[in-house]
């Protein structure tokens, strides 16, 4: 009798064992399932702390530039921002799906005041603070997300912090590329009188048809607009592009179409100098 006890009760343990094994390895399996979907994308993932970096950015946006903008209300703003893109498919955004996020804080900046940059955006920014120009990355909008990643999961109230999709390895129509698309088309498309770009003459193309200056700004801009383009070169290297190379030939050319004047200088001491 005693022995009987003594194997029903070993029965069990080993019964006890055995399902909590099974469920132990189901959990992992499944942890490990839910978070490789997660890191499928090849681009960074939502920047820690999202929320709170775009809540802190707009309500200490500069009162110097914030004279361009509109009263804002934060809070509002930063729901906006959430609704653009969560709960939502990464690789599925439209211009549409900001449009509530632009209307709440969209800025007017003066139309002759914009500076343009591809590869320089710091050099860009030294060269505008001092003559009273602005960037795109010093609007309200663009100061909010400057540097910052982005993405949820369809059907998920949470960002995806273990990855968000590249556009050139996973898609194009992801919610960061749309997003500075959009953006950097209002900002270009609305400029007016001179405006100015800084390209790195350092680089072997300055001027990259397939970046977003490229692609969509110089596209943009208004038949009534001169583009001044500051060509910047690195001191410690020689140069290896000019306003007479084949990639500034081509800028120049796209311009032309557009019947939109073009002048270029490669002089860096000069750019610096107010």
């Amino acid at each position: 009798m005693a022995d009987c006890c003594t194997r029903k009760k070993l029965c069990y343990c080993l019964l006890l064992c055995f399902l909590v094994a099974g469920i132990t390895g189901g959990a992992i399996g499944i942890h490990k399932w839910y978070h490789s979907g997660l890191n499928r994308w090849h681009g960074l993932g939502s920047t820690p702390d999202f929320q709170k970096i775009i809540q802190e950015r707009c309500d200490t946006y500069p009162q110097q530039i914030w004279s361009y903008s509109r009263n804002r209300n934060c809070q509002e703003i930063k729901q906006a921002f959430m609704s653009a893109f969560i709960s939502k498919d990464p690789c599925k955004a439209t211009k549409e799906d900001y449009k509530p996020l632009i209307d709440l804080a969209d800025s007017t900046v003066p139309c002759d005041k914009r500076v343009l940059w591809s590869k320089t955006k710091e050099l860009a920014r030294e060269y505008a603070k001092p003559r009273g120009l602005v960037t795109l990355e010093d609007t309200l909008l663009g100061s909010l997300a400057d540097d910052l990643s982005w993405c949820g999961e369809p059907g998920s109230p949470d960002l995806n912090t273990w990855s968000c999709p590249d556009w050139k390895k996973d898609c194009r129509t992801n919610y960061l590329t749309v997003f500075w698309e959009v953006l950097s088309k209002r900002f270009a498309e609305s400029a007016c009188g001179t405006v100015q770009v800084v390209l790195d003459g350092s680089l072997e193309n300055a001027f990259n048809e397939m970046s977003i200056f490229g692609r969509v700004e110089a596209p943009n801009l208004k038949p009534v607009v001169t583009l001044q383009a500051w060509l910047v070169h690195d001191p410690g290297k020689p140069p290896r592009d000019s306003c007479s190379g084949s990639s500034i030939t081509k800028l120049k050319s796209i311009l032309s179409e557009r019947n939109v004047r073009f002048i270029c200088r490669d002089n860096l001491s000069m750019m610096l100098r107010p």
